[in-house]
């Protein structure tokens, strides 16, 4: 495909969700009504959704897998001339991948909500601010200035805090506060850095800063800016312990507004740190790695803990918390990958980053399904004589639950082992200049962060998918409780995708990986 026409496919994947998002507020065209307001503005977020989608899929169709760690696709229009600030986009093997899964994921949520969109305010409302946070996550890969990239962070803050705010379940109002207060604060200081790495770099054109690879800042200048932007991420990603607001997050919003938070926009923390740490400020990562990977470490063993402790019987867990902490320990392999300076390492936490937003986001759709139908995501009303046992009353449901359980704590041949292995082998060869001792052990702490995973994932399986049939109070002597409503069309349409990207990514790991690599051999060689 010809350059010209890829320029146009990356505009309309960044612009489309914007319009539409403003066309959502719009009264419906005559004849595009339907039943009612709601339908035509609910099927408007799918049609919209769909389009971007199609865009993204023929973007990746026609990008040159010949040369993914090129920038292609590229617009550059001068936009604030006295702030040297350009409209400057751009796709390569990094990005690709994760403006892929934010279509994806956007739509099947909209398809989603078609036919069970949650409570609590308008359908307008709801669509316009889905398609604005799909608008600014997607700007948010697709820019190459660092000022637009700020921006573009910013957009997704106040759609995801409305969504958590309006159409949330209990505790919404606290939640969506803590949300917006720790982002906010990670975003102030995160343009601190940028600012300082754009005025002394002479630029904030992320390919030039990039190929620079530094030589244009001082030794005390690269400290300052990456301590400022690691911080500024590290709350996005999240790195404990600057994560506790995920949780929260995470509980108290809406099924859809889980799917998006866990999986596309905790991508946009990570990818800031392999897009921008990396190559621009490379000896102030150099410095920090070693801090950022014991951080990570942490992580991935206190979440799994925390999971432990929430799916131990009588303790009145929530398996969407549950799942939410989930993501703190494999975040955790992200960073840990990064951590490592290595192109193993970072390849393996750009895996793990789509592994995450396919595996998690399908956990969230079925935990958000299961509350639908049984009214609760508490573990002790879920499990026992009286629990879902979803084995024998939905066993499609509960045959989906156990997939995703064993895709999240890493079954070989299943998306999520190749990330985390990758991250691991980076960690046993770090970088040159970082300790190797250090870093071993880094690695076998992680590796028991895998062993705490699956003691927890397949305990939930147990509580949740097994268990027998009752008699209900009241009813016939030897009838089994009513079987719970198994899988809908609606949701097997939303749903099949991620399962079917899980096995394939797990299966042919080079198709991702034969995208990444180039991409970070050249960030890390300074565009070289």
């Amino acid at each position: 495909m010809n350059h010209t026409a890829l320029q146009y496919l990356l505009a309309a994947v960044v612009v489309l969700p914007l319009l539409g998002s403003v066309a959502a507020l719009l009264p419906a065209p005559p004849g595009l009504k339907g039943r009612d307001p709601d339908q035509a503005v609910l099927r408007h977020g799918v049609t919209v959704t769909g389009a971007v989608l199609a865009a993204a899929v023929a973007l990746a169709v026609g990008f040159d897998h010949g040369r993914p760690g090129t920038m292609q696709a590229q617009t550059d229009i001068s936009w604030i001339p006295a702030l040297d600030i350009r409209i400057h986009l751009g796709v390569d093997g990094v990005s690709l991948p994760l403006l892929v899964l934010t279509a994806l994921l956007t739509f099947l949520c909209a398809i989603y909500s078609y036919k069970n969109m949650p409570s609590g305010g308008s359908a307008k409302g709801f669509v316009s601010l889905l398609l604005l946070l799909e608008g600014g996550t997607l700007a948010s890969f697709a820019v190459l200035d660092l000022m637009l990239f700020f921006l573009a962070f910013e957009m997704t803050l106040i759609p995801m805090y409305f969504l958590i705010n309006r159409w949330g379940g209990a505790e919404r109002e606290r939640a969506a506060w803590r949300f917006i207060l720790y982002t906010l604060l990670g975003s102030v200081v995160m343009l601190l850095g940028l600012l300082l790495v754009g005025v002394k770099g002479g630029t904030f054109d992320m390919v030039a800063l990039a190929t620079d690879n530094g030589s244009g800042l001082s030794h005390t200048t690269q400290l300052i800016a990456a301590l400022a932007i690691i911080a500024g991420l590290a709350v996005k990603a999240p790195m404990w312990p600057l994560h506790s607001w995920l949780p929260d997050a995470h509980t108290a919003a809406p099924t859809v507004g889980s799917v998006l938070l866990a999986g596309v926009l905790l991508k946009m923390g990570t990818y800031g740190l392999v897009r921008i740490v990396l190559p621009m400020v490379p000896e102030g990562a150099h410095t920090f790695a070693p801090y950022l990977a014991a951080f990570a470490v942490v992580g991935i063993i206190y979440g799994s803990l925390a999971c432990l402790a929430l799916a131990r019987s009588g303790a009145g867990g929530d398996l969407k918390r549950l799942i939410a902490y989930s993501s703190v320990g494999h975040m955790g392999f992200v960073l840990l990958g990064i951590a490592t300076l290595t192109p193993t390492g970072v390849n393996g936490a750009l895996f793990a980053n789509i592994a995450h937003g396919l595996i998690t986001g399908l956990l969230f759709f079925l935990v958000g399904a299961l509350k639908d139908r049984s009214g609760t995501t508490d573990l002790d009303q879920l499990s026992g004589a009286g629990g879902a046992a979803l084995y024998g009353r939905a066993p499609r449901l509960g045959g989906l639950l156990a997939f995703g359980a064993v895709a999240s704590l890493g079954l070989p041949g299943l998306a999520g082992f190749w990330g985390e292995m990758l991250a691991m082998f980076g960690a046993f060869e770090p970088a040159d200049g970082l300790s190797r001792p250090a870093y071993l052990t880094y690695m076998a702490l992680a590796a028991f962060g895998t062993l705490l995973t699956a003691a927890y994932m397949l305990i939930v399986v147990r509580r949740v998918c097994m268990g027998d049939h009752p008699v209900e109070p009241g009813a016939e002597h030897g009838a089994a409780r009513p079987a719970l409503a198994d899988v809908h069309g609606y949701e097997i349409a939303a749903w099949s995708p991620l399962v079917a990207l899980t096995v394939l990514a797990g299966l042919w790991p080079a198709a991702l990986l034969g995208l990444t690599d180039p991409a970070v051999q050249q960030l890390l060689a300074g565009g070289n």
